[in-house]
């Protein structure tokens, strides 16, 4: 089964932290915080954000993506389906 949720991006923040070396250790590497909040209802019961928010009208996802590529995926206010499928 999956369930499916829809996320805004509400933040990216560049940090320079510890990343992985690739071989088990750490280094000194760039990192962008990504936060992500449930979309909210805007007041058209048919609108998909609507629904979405009367399902999860809270939570939060925060990544720490060293992936540039893929970090470069993300943008403020841009609107994302997350899945959850069991990993079991």
């Amino acid at each position: 089964m999956t369930v499916r949720a829809k996320f805004r991006c509400t933040e990216i923040k560049r940090q320079t932290t510890k990343v992985p070396n690739g071989s088990g250790g750490w280094k000194d590497g760039e990192v962008q915080a990504i936060t992500l909040m449930p979309v909210y209802g805007n007041g058209d019961p048919e609108h998909e954000n609507t629904k979405f928010f009367q399902a999860t009208p809270s939570g939060q996802i925060h990544l720490a993506v060293v992936n540039m590529s893929a970090a470069q995926e993300f943008e403020m206010n841009g609107e994302f389906y997350v899945d959850f499928t069991s990993a079991a």
